[in-house]
């Protein structure tokens, strides 16, 4: 009786084994068609998993000042020298101001906008002065501070301290600046090609892009620099035609 028992046992043992065994063969078949059948799509049978080790966080830019370094350096260059220049900004931009701006610029605003001056009408002195230095580009004079003999693209007028400097005509100011040979100075675009530069200035009255009629106070006699301390108190006036210094005297009333 225990040996049927037994034998029983054995025959369910093995019929339970098969099973499994016939169960795990279907299984792995099931597997391999649809790897294969993924295949043939060209499709990856595994879920892909994005990787994030590694990954950094993208920098900040860096600080935009360092990109324009040196843009924003002062423009004004000496202006004593033979081969001085100065900036002329593009009337058309300052052309966009806004109207209600224009109508602070006081009476003649709406005139200097044509600046009319086209070298034949007589200019008006800066400041009513003698002539310390007179205007010489054919040769050299000389120049009692700086004990030296230079050309001379201006006329360095006599001038008391704190006296009034006028525009010489109808204008519109291209820039105002400094520098250690004449001082504070502006620089008015006449038209038709000519501009003025009055230097040796304190307290000046106009901005850049600013348009001024004529006698219109630009600022007001400053103490000499060290360039003209023995020459004594002036100002500075030179002017240009197409960028060329010519005689002031030779335009002036």
């Amino acid at each position: 009786m225990k040996n049927k028992v037994r034998q029983l046992f054995r025959d369910k043992l093995v019929l339970v084994m098969t099973v499994l065994g016939l169960l795990t063969i279907v299984a792995a078949a099931g597997t391999v068609k649809i790897r294969k059948d993924n295949a043939q799509d060209g499709r990856n049978p595994y879920l892909d998993v994005p990787q994030t080790e590694g990954i950094l966080a993208e920098e900040m830019p860096q600080n935009r000042l360092e990109e324009n370094d040196g843009q924003a350096e002062t423009r004004a260059q000496v202006a004593g020298s033979s081969d001085a220049s100065y900036s002329v900004n593009n009337r058309d931009e300052a052309d966009q101001k806004p109207m209600e701006e224009e109508s602070s610029l006081g009476a003649g605003a709406a005139a200097a906008r044509a600046l009319s001056y086209n070298g034949t009408d007589r200019l008006s002195w800066p400041v009513q002065g003698n002539v310390i230095l007179d205007y010489s580009m054919d040769s050299t004079i000389y120049f009692p501070t700086l004990d030296q003999y230079k050309c001379n693209p201006a006329l360095i007028i006599q001038g008391d301290v704190s006296e009034p400097v006028a525009a010489p005509a109808e204008a519109q100011v291209t820039e105002v600046g400094s520098n250690e040979e004449i001082g504070n100075y502006v620089v008015l675009d006449l038209g038709s090609g000519y501009t003025a530069v009055c230097g040796q200035l304190k307290d000046v009255q106009v901005a850049q892009k600013q348009y001024v009629a004529k006698d219109t106070i630009l600022g007001y006699v400053a103490e000499p620099t060290k360039y003209y301390s023995i020459e004594g108190n002036n100002v500075y006036f030179e002017l240009m035609h197409d960028g060329e210094p010519v005689d002031a005297l030779d335009y002036l009333e």
